[in-house]
């Protein structure tokens, strides 16, 4: 009978106790989702690669000091998540380059999925509209589904404080993404009428 296979705490405390290979492991099993992480967050893959390897380098480096009060992925989430921020702090003097409209490494659209991934594209979007103090957040609560208590954790705020920005953010969103719940009907050509009519 094999034997189980190692905790995510259990490979930090061999890595800590001089395992040379417990730290690989914990990046093979978390690689994929510290990515996904991270391209949200500084929404250039260039910088995420960048950010993704500053944060395994500081976890390598801290896993000594890790105390099992939460999980190794919230911890590593952290981690990520303030090395994006860094990044986005130095780059902000620089003029932004508006992201191409294909989204990097997406896969191939399977059959008829036209529509979603343009769906998939345009949430992308708007959320590259928010300002990064509300993005982030609405990231790690609704796209990562990190309890509030613990994206505060992370962004070391308060947890009222991530209320309020995924509350405006939100808010941001639903003007954006506005005409997906209400979408025009095809072939229909609005009349000045409907125009004019909108809002009220």
């Amino acid at each position: 009978m094999t034997a189980a296979a190692p905790t995510d705490a259990d490979l930090i405390a061999a890595h800590a106790a001089g395992d040379p290979h417990a730290f690989n492991e914990i990046v093979r099993r978390h690689r994929d989702r510290m990515w996904a992480v991270a391209l949200r967050t500084v929404r250039d893959p260039e910088e995420a690669a960048d950010a993704l390897q500053e944060a395994f380098i500081s976890a390598f480096r801290a896993a000594a000091n890790f105390r099992a009060e939460s999980q190794v992925t919230t911890w590593l989430h952290r981690i990520v998540v303030n090395a994006c921020l860094d990044r986005v702090r130095r780059r902000q003097a620089r003029p932004t380059v508006p992201l191409p409209e294909q989204g990097h490494n997406e896969p191939a659209v399977p059959r008829d999925s036209m529509a979603e991934r343009e769906t998939r594209l345009v949430i992308k979007d708007a959320l590259e509209q928010l300002p990064e103090e509300q993005r982030v957040p609405i990231v790690l609560v609704d796209v990562e589904g990190y309890s509030v208590a613990e994206t505060a954790k992370m962004l070391g705020i308060a947890e009222g404080t991530v209320k309020s920005r995924c509350a405006r953010g939100r808010g941001k969103l639903a003007k954006l993404l506005g005409h997906l719940r209400n979408p025009e009907p095809e072939g229909d050509v609005p009349t000045h009428e409907s125009k004019h009519g909108e809002g009220r």
